[in-house]
């Protein structure tokens, strides 16, 4: 790749034809013609062995045993579920206030992984998360969670559901619950910090005609009693967990790959460099983009990538994607709990 070649190449086959039209297509096929080309060499350069290694480690499996974890919020939330399912009920962990406080735990080596939330797939993605993988870029992706979300109407004993006043959780879990709160308009919908707050908010009021929408990980941490079962009206409702630690490995039997990058602020920047992943059959699976801060209403873009590391056709559409934008960063390699 020479860029500064390839600009005189465009140059010149623009001078050749008449009118902005025309100027515009001959470049943009010109440009897919030398965007094959690269893919083509890529791929040779691949196959010969000469193309480098990505700076990840293949490893058989993550050790689970011995991990210690910390998760965002307080005992009975989702992300504690998540953890466990995981890692098991031994696992060593401890919680904190904030995804950031998560992050910064196995930065500085408190913490082996951070389990958190990163997508809903009734209410979309968890913006904060993709903000802070790009502020602690020594954090990697190393495997994710998907983990069923049924909310409890929980409270205390000798509670109905008819004297209800008050239900408490977190806004997301009360919009994943509203056509039950549809159905009860006597009761108000209160939300606060997060579900495990709100079950041990009721806990410690022990008042009858309050309750708390949170997971049954919750009811059994706070001894309450399950009033309802599985209120969300989405019994679909999922939420993806990622694990996030700090050492650049990624499993045997990885197969989903999460990259972080930046374009020029012009058009086909995007197409040109979506383009990588069609010509090497790479499936992408999902596509973010985030505002960033320092360059106002220019987006940075969050990609999931089906694939494997030690691929031939992962390694050659990353090698031509980096070619054509300004910044790329793998956030991981990794399989599905």
């Amino acid at each position: 790749f020479d860029r500064q070649r390839e600009k005189e190449k465009l140059a010149d086959v623009m001078s050749k034809v008449e009118g902005d039209f025309n100027k515009k297509g001959i470049q943009e096929l010109y440009q897919q013609l030398m965007s094959m080309s690269r893919k083509l060499q890529y791929s040779q350069l691949v196959e010969a062995g000469a193309l480098g290694r990505l700076p990840f480690i293949r490893i058989e499996n993550l050790d689970r045993e011995n991990a210690r974890v910390v998760f965002q919020g307080t005992e009975g939330a989702y992300s504690q579920a998540a953890m466990y399912q995981f890692f098991g009920r031994d696992v060593n962990n401890f919680h904190v206030r904030t995804f950031r406080e998560a992050m910064e735990a196995i930065e500085e080596g408190s913490a082996d992984y951070a389990v958190l939330p990163i997508e809903n797939s009734s209410h979309g993605a968890v913006s904060d998360i993709f903000d802070l993988l790009v502020r602690y870029p020594a954090l990697v992706i190393v495997e994710e969670v998907d983990l069923h979300v049924a909310h409890a109407l929980m409270s205390v004993a000798g509670a109905s559901v008819d004297g209800l006043k008050g239900i408490y959780s977190h806004p997301q879990a009360l919009g994943q619950c509203a056509t039950f709160l549809e159905a009860h308009p006597e009761i108000e919908a209160v939300p606060v910090l997060n579900t495990a707050v709100a079950a041990a908010y009721v806990r410690d009021h022990q008042d009858p005609c309050s309750a708390a929408l949170a997971s049954e990980l919750s009811a059994e941490l706070y001894g309450l009693t399950i009033l309802q079962r599985g209120v969300n009206q989405e019994k679909s409702n999922t939420t993806r967990f990622i694990v996030l630690g700090r050492e650049r490995v990624y499993t045997a039997d990885a197969e989903k790959i999460s990259i972080c990058f930046e374009t020029a602020h012009k058009p086909g920047a995007l197409y040109n460099a979506l383009g990588n992943f069609i010509f090497n059959d790479v499936n992408m699976l999902m596509i973010q983009s985030r505002p960033i801060p320092e360059k106002p209403f220019e987006y940075r873009f969050f990609v999931d990538l089906e694939g494997n590391l030690s691929m031939p056709n992962v390694i050659n559409a990353l090698a031509g994607l980096e070619d054509q934008i300004t910044s790329l960063r793998i956030l991981g390699n990794y399989g599905k709990e």
